[in-house]
């Protein structure tokens, strides 16, 4: 029950980023953002999809699962966390890559201690969500597929605010 209702939770919250991206994509647009790194961008969601779908489907496969409260405990420390990189970032925040020409980048908040906080969030949420019920291929291949995006990812990032 405790997976369920987490997945439920996880679902829910991955679908509400993607509305506040979509919201905050028309404000970037109309303010004459520029899109970098739209080539990587469909990976990107595929690896996300892909983990929720891997954490169910290991799941569902493995015969005993202990839950580790502790680490859904830091998930919602996790969340929090992530909630306050969006807060920070305003409508500035998306899950693609925006700069609005003329504007610096956002160095108050968080960003004034990390360079890119929510990518350590991500590390940290692809660590923690599968080991938190002992999914530990998922937390293996995922890790490692998310080190490789976020090469990527960040690369393309830092040429945007290098712009």
């Amino acid at each position: 029950m405790t997976f369920t209702i987490f997945i439920a939770f996880l679902i829910t919250q991955r679908l509400s980023e993607l509305y506040v991206a979509a919201r905050n994509k028309k404000w970037l647009l109309q303010h004459g953002a520029v899109e970098y790194g739209r080539e990587h961008y469909p990976y990107m969601v595929a690896l996300h999809t892909a983990f929720i779908i891997s954490l169910i489907a290991e799941y569902i496969l493995r015969t005993h699962v202990i839950v580790n409260y502790y680490l859904i405990a830091l998930f919602v420390l996790l969340t929090c966390l992530k909630a306050l990189v969006i807060a920070n970032l305003g409508p500035y925040w998306n899950t693609r890559i925006y700069r609005v020409p003329g504007t610096p980048p956002v160095a108050t908040g968080i960003y004034k201690y990390v360079k890119h906080p929510n990518y350590i969030i991500v590390i940290a949420e692809i660590a923690v969500i599968p080991l938190a019920f002992g999914l530990y291929y998922t937390f293996v291949v995922f890790s490692l597929l998310n080190a490789a995006m976020l090469y990527v990812r960040i690369k393309k990032e830092n040429e945007a605010l290098a712009a």
